[in-house]
This record gives C-alpha cells, structure tokens and sequence, in this order.
C-alpha cells in the first residue's frame, strides 16, 4: 500500500466553483453512510482510501470524490470535483472544481462509458471481503494496478467479455483491499457493498 492515493494518471485540472450542494446531497449522503462502515476511510498512516461518484448530465461526464478526501469523515462541497473527459490511451484526465478527481477516476470513467445505465460507481477497501471474494468473482489481473490504463483496459476487459454485468461487483487482484460497485444508483451500488457477509 506504500503507493496508495498517489495520483498516476496525467491530470488537467482547472479549479473552479463547486457544484451546488442540492447536486451533491444525495451522493454525500451515501458517500457518509461508507464512511461510517468504514469501507471509505483512512489507514493508520493517515492515507485515505475510497471514493463514489454519480453520472452527470447522462453524459460520460461524472461527479466524484475528490483525491485525498478518505480521511474525512463529513464531505462538504470543497470535496467533489466534476471529471469531464478521459482518454486513456493518453492517460490524461480532465476535471473541474475546487479539488482533484480521485486517483481511482479512471476506473469509474470506463464504467461509465462501457454502461450507459450506470450512475453510479463505488470503489472501497475491505480485506477480509477482499480475500473472500478475489477470483470468486471478476477479478482484475495482478499486474493492473489501480488508476492506471492498464487497469482500465482490465476493467473494460470484465465488463466485455465476464458476467460482471450481471454481478456488478469486481475485485482488483493487483490492488489489495481494492472492489469496485456499479449500478442503476447510488443506492443500489451501496446496497451491494453494504449486504456482503460480515466476517
């Protein structure tokens, strides 16, 4: 976990206003509810770790947590930032607001694309859920690791050619702790995190 949080692709960040907080409300209140689960949260180091985000517009465009925000408990709107474009072939990511997107955004940016029925994509850390479920479920290879092409091609992969369409659910083989949620909603997304068994 030594590179945890770092941001690995090649940002274009133009600071700018926040979103009002009616837009936010309702991924706030779920981003809160993973927190107090402690799916989102921080490591003892103090590095953060998870992230949600919702689709804007029904475009690819989508709002998300912003980098270094897993260690604080209440979000506010200083704390989103809206992805505009990526192209992950250039690894470039384009963003607004008062903050940088999530080093994970271009893992939910892909989602996005490959689905246009999902709003909303979660990425948390559990280990003991991890373990449980690593090759039990699509699972991306050990060698993609997290916010890169690589793994976005993996993701892209899954969504192509595994039933992860159907499960909505996938772990990162090459990141430890790291599954990803996607759905219909925001609701629906936490719902699949938040029913796992408890260890």
């Amino acid at each position: 976990m030594l590179d945890e949080g770092y941001i690995k692709f090649q940002p274009v960040w133009t600071p700018a206003e926040p979103l009002n907080w009616n837009i936010l409300n309702e991924l706030d209140h779920w981003r809160t509810v993973l927190y107090q689960h402690q799916l989102i949260g921080a490591y003892d180091n103090g590095i953060g770790f998870g992230n949600i985000s919702q689709r804007w517009n029904a475009g690819h465009q989508f709002i998300i947590s912003g980098s270094a925000t897993g260690n604080i408990a209440k979000l506010n709107s200083q704390h989103y930032s809206l992805v505009e474009r990526v192209e992950v072939d250039q690894n470039t990511l384009y963003c607004s607001g008062p903050i940088l997107a999530s080093s994970e955004s271009m893992s939910h940016a892909v989602i996005y694309q490959e689905c246009p029925w999902v709003n909303a994509v979660i990425h948390v850390h559990h280990l003991e859920y991890w373990k449980t479920l690593l090759h039990q479920i699509p699972t991306t290879p050990e060698q993609a690791t997290y916010g890169t092409p690589d793994m976005a091609y993996a993701i892209i992969d899954l969504l192509q050619n595994d039933d992860l369409i159907k499960k909505k659910l996938f772990v990162m083989a090459g990141h430890e702790e790291g599954i990803f949620a996607f759905g219909e909603s925001l609701e629906t997304a936490a719902s699949s995190l938040l029913n796992l068994p408890t260890y």
